[in-house]
């Protein structure tokens, strides 16, 4: 597996681990609906909450929630639609981010909480 794929599931793997401590209920990571593909979907208060986790090494270029762009934001919003109709879902949903930055033996976790809303 390349070094990036690496650090990526790290990230989500500490990310777990933080929304679990919080409450949430993990209902599934790296879903997949063919090109579409969802993080971490899970459920927190009776809402459904389609998390983008971005996993850096270094703050030098930005935070690593920064790399949500509305083209991320889009993407996202269509693997969410596909999610829920998937699984029948007809309840509220939000998208969360969660930066994770792991340098120099620290680690910091940056969670967003309905980070944007569907255009």
């Amino acid at each position: 597996m390349a070094e990036h794929n690496d650090l990526g599931k790290k990230g989500e793997d500490i990310a777990v681990a933080y929304l679990q401590r919080k409450g949430y209920k993990i209902f599934c990571r790296n879903w997949h609906d063919r090109h579409l593909e969802i993080d971490i979907v899970a459920m927190h208060n009776n809402m459904l909450v389609v998390v983008e986790v971005k996993t850096r090494t270094t703050a030098l270029f930005g935070e690593p929630e920064m790399e949500v762009t509305p083209a991320k934001q889009k993407f996202l919003v269509r693997a969410a639609e596909s999610y829920i109709l998937a699984h029948d879902y007809e309840g509220e949903t939000r998208f969360d981010v969660i930066g994770v930055l792991l340098g120099n033996g620290q680690m910091q976790i940056k969670h967003i909480e309905d980070a944007f809303m569907p255009l």
